[in-house]
């Protein structure tokens, strides 16, 4: 249907209803008395001008959303919608403050978000979710917000389920997944399950847990035992401050032998899926630490086309297996002597990716998030203007930090982008598998590959976080 309206310039705002489709559709007045032709599907999208965010959002998100709606030469307004149960940080409500619309909802409400959202409705153009820890209040709001574009609230559910993960991953092709097992104790019993079913070096990975959190190695059974009695307690602990109501499981599976990378995608309503060139990640673990965080991030990667045309084709069937769609996808990957594996993946956008791809390729990945949610066309080039890297230091140690050496020494290194320091002296280092966070961030680049390699030289040479054990 191709409805016909008509708009003057001295006549309000006014609403018209075609009767043989009982639609009601807003019209904005013209900017000359002349009559307008306006087709049906110009004047839904004419008065669509919030890009809503489910919870809170960072700073440099918000310059980003501002920056892609200047490119874009829009009006567009940013809302943000989060739980007016959850308590906010000081810096939480400075940020709110930077934003167009601050939205709270009682999201554990069956109408909560409705209410909420009921005066900004017709004004809503894309939804998206930029944390992974915020997905949970996402799966709330998506119900209320029926016709944007959005993931399903079950591939929300398979996407941060590391276990459901797992589950679909091996459905769907189990050849892209490590073997594994699902446990919810640290019997004898257990044990033997595990030593036949996945063998060792195994990973223990408790679920429903974001990043690094509680993720750990181990090689024997002795070993096995030992950790699993840990990770139970702690995710006890962990349970009843999250007022989870389910009883703790956790992931075990093999250990994967390999070099790691990392992909960024955007997956369309109909499943097709955009990728952004492959990062290169290497871990703690890699360097020393009995941890699994991710210590260095560089892109490009030296991975041959017909490489990255493989892990793409693994990354799609994971896509595909947990049926995400309309969303951003961060992907991890281990490349072994089997071929590529999926790690896991989020139904979100990767750490530093805005920085990292924006220096090296010059990829506006916000600008592509919000573009797959209204949806719009967008390009993303594969073609390197540079060499970008970021990597975060944690003490050798955890333990109350003394002294924090080589972060000023760092500034007067060429390829310096940008520092982020997390802590200070004083403050207590932990570790990423106990829940802490790095104790400062470093972004470089450079035209030069080779330069670029030997200023991160430098800058792990020059860095030195020292700690006094206490006891915790």
């Amino acid at each position: 249907m191709n409805l016909k309206c008509t708009a003057y310039l001295d006549r309000p705002p006014f609403f018209i209803e075609n009767t043989s489709s009982p639609k009601r559709v807003f019209i904005l007045p013209e900017n000359s008395r002349k009559q307008q032709n306006l087709s049906f599907k110009n004047i839904m999208f004419m008065n669509k001008d919030i890009i809503l965010v489910a919870g809170t959002i960072s700073r440099d998100v918000i310059e980003n959303i501002r920056e892609y709606i200047k490119s874009e030469g829009e009006k567009y307004k940013i809302a943000v919608i989060y739980s007016s149960k959850r308590a906010l940080s000081s810096g939480q409500k400075k940020t709110l403050e930077l934003v167009d619309i601050a939205i709270p909802a009682n999201l554990d409400s069956t109408t909560g978000a409705t209410e909420a959202l009921l005066p900004y409705k017709d004004n809503l153009i894309a939804i998206t979710c930029r944390i992974e820890a915020h997905i949970p209040e996402f799966q709330k709001i998506i119900p209320h917000v029926p016709y944007l574009k959005t993931p399903t609230v079950k591939s929300l559910d398979w996407a941060t389920s590391k276990i459901d993960m797992r589950r679909r991953f091996r459905a769907y092709n189990k050849k892209i997944t490590p073997k594994f097992a699902v446990v919810s104790d640290s019997t004898k019993t257990t044990l033997k399950v595990i030593s036949k079913k996945v063998g060792f070096p195994l990973v223990i990975k408790p679920t429903g847990l974001a990043q690094s959190v509680l993720v750990n190695i181990v090689y024997h059974e002795e070993e096995l035992e030992k950790e699993l009695k840990k990770v139970f307690r702690k995710l006890s602990q962990a349970y009843k401050t999250l007022k989870r109501k389910s009883p703790p499981q956790v992931l075990v599976e093999q250990f994967m032998d390999g070099d790691m990378y990392s992909m960024d995608a955007f997956v369309t309503s109909r499943g097709k899926v955009y990728f952004c060139p492959p990062v290169a990640v290497k871990t703690g673990k890699a360097i020393g630490f009995d941890d699994f965080f991710g210590y260095q991030q560089m892109t490009p990667t030296l991975l041959s086309k017909d490489s990255i045309e493989v892990a793409q084709g693994i990354c799609i069937d994971a896509i595909h297996a947990i049926a995400l769609r309309s969303t951003s996808v961060h992907i991890e990957l281990m490349k072994t002597e089997k071929g590529w594996k999926v790690v896991e993946l989020g139904p979100r956008l990767g750490g530093f990716r805005q920085t990292l791809y924006k220096l090296a390729y010059n990829i506006d990945v916000t600008a592509c998030d919000i573009k797959i949610r209204i949806p719009k066309k967008f390009n993303i080039t594969k073609t390197p203007i540079g060499n970008a890297v970021a990597m975060k230091f944690f003490a050798k140690k955890e333990g109350v930090i003394k002294s924090i050496v080589g972060v000023k020494k760092a500034q007067e290194l060429k390829s310096l982008y940008d520092i982020s320091v997390n802590k200070k002296v004083g403050d207590r280092a932990t570790f990423a598998k106990n829940g802490g966070k790095s104790v400062f961030n470093i972004i470089m680049h450079n035209k030069d590959r080779s330069k670029l390699l030997a200023d991160v030289r430098r800058l792990e040479q020059m860095v030195k976080i020292e700690v006094e054990s206490r006891s915790k």
